[in-house]
């Protein structure tokens, strides 16, 4: 393989995955663990004088390594960019992206610029990165211990998840290149990354992209010092991408419109809905704490386009609920009411981006 690795100019690709990982364990665990295993693979190549190139197997969602390409790419550890980058697109974005030449340039021109930078210009080194990095475990491990308290180790949340997002409708619309679900559904590990995404976006929620995070804020404020967190926060290209992306998630999201859909799972809806609303109100109470500032008021383009969009996304997320209600009612006939809860999966998706 040595002689293989010397006709290829001592070069090796290595791709990281992002879907299952936010899924199972959560988006901060998983952001860690990519990140980690980064730094330790080109430590490992560069001692053996071999090359790594990165392929980024990022979805179109936060949770799935999505958000905002040039900001995450100057977020990567130092030397994992020299010159070569590799990332797949989601499909549901190629027209966000790429569908009009002025975006197609401006998404391309951003990426290329912000490769040429973190190749030609690394980061000057942080002398404070080395001890954020070992606080970070501790923080990684209170944001996963919180995310699994919820989704694996809460007995009803399956159920609850099935009643309280229209996943039922998500599976039969065969969106994806692969069933929703590797067999029969008893736990979140049977079902696939892209429709457990996509279900929690579609009612407005966006639990994956932020569950976990303020615990884990607030447990490292309590170590370390609030302060000592916001530095972080400003200071680390790794963890101010983080917290911009999750910014973006609970930007997008409607906690009221939530709350709704969570009261078609009926008993179940007491038990989870308040600790989703908890762990909300935290989280957000902490990025902006840390950021100094409330949400989105450093991106006003972004702000101001949920301003536009909401007021015809809305709407179409109250079809929805309703158009699910009578269809479960109904016991899900593939009829009239599915067609049209299909065009309103649809209109959310394409309001909301970022989705699955």
């Amino acid at each position: 393989y040595r002689r293989h690795l010397a006709a290829r100019g001592n070069r090796q690709t290595v791709m990281l995955g992002y879907s299952d990982s936010a899924k199972d364990g959560g988006l901060l665990a998983a952001r860690w663990a990519l990140q980690r295993a980064q730094v330790e693979l080109l430590e490992t190549a560069a001692a053996r004088a071999v090359e790594v190139v990165f392929f980024h197997g990022r979805g179109g969602s936060v949770s799935r390594g999505g958000g905002k390409t040039a900001h995450a790419l100057m977020a990567a550890p130092r030397g994992s960019l020299r010159g070569h980058l590799r990332v797949t697109e989601q499909g549901e974005v190629i027209h966000r992206k790429y569908g009009i030449d002025a975006l197609a340039l401006r998404e391309l021109t951003q990426t290329t610029g912000a490769v040429i930078a973190a190749s030609v210009l690394p980061r000057p080194p942080e002398p404070r990165e080395r001890e954020w990095r070992e606080w970070m475990p501790q923080i990684a491990a209170d944001g996963h211990r919180a995310y699994r308290n919820l989704v694996a180790q809460s007995p009803g949340f399956v159920e609850y998840f099935r009643a309280a997002t229209p996943i039922d409708v998500i599976e039969r619309m065969t969106l994806g290149s692969r069933p929703a679900k590797r067999g029969a559904m008893q736990s979140v590990e049977n079902l696939r990354a892209i429709p457990w995404v996509f279900a929690w976006t579609q009612c407005r929620s966006g639990m994956p992209g932020w569950f976990g995070i303020g615990t884990a804020l607030a447990a490292a404020s309590a170590r370390h010092g609030a302060a000592a967190i916001a530095a972080m926060a400003r200071d680390w290209p790794f963890f101010k991408a983080l917290l911009s992306d999750v910014e973006m998630v609970m930007a997008k999201g409607d906690l009221a419109i939530a709350e709704r859909f969570s009261e078609l799972a009926g008993p179940l809806h007491d038990v989870f809905f308040p600790r989703l609303a908890a762990e909300h109100a935290e989280t957000r109470d902490w990025i902006e704490r840390l950021q100094g500032r409330p949400l989105l008021a450093d991106d006003p383009r972004l702000a101001r386009s949920l301003r536009l969009r909401n007021p015809y996304t809305d709407p179409i997320s109250l079809l929805q609920l309703d158009l699910l209600q009578r269809w479960r009612a109904l016991d899900r006939p593939d009829d009239e009411l599915f067609r049209a809860l299909g065009v309103t999966v649809q209109g959310v998706a394409q309001a909301l981006q970022n989705t699955g």
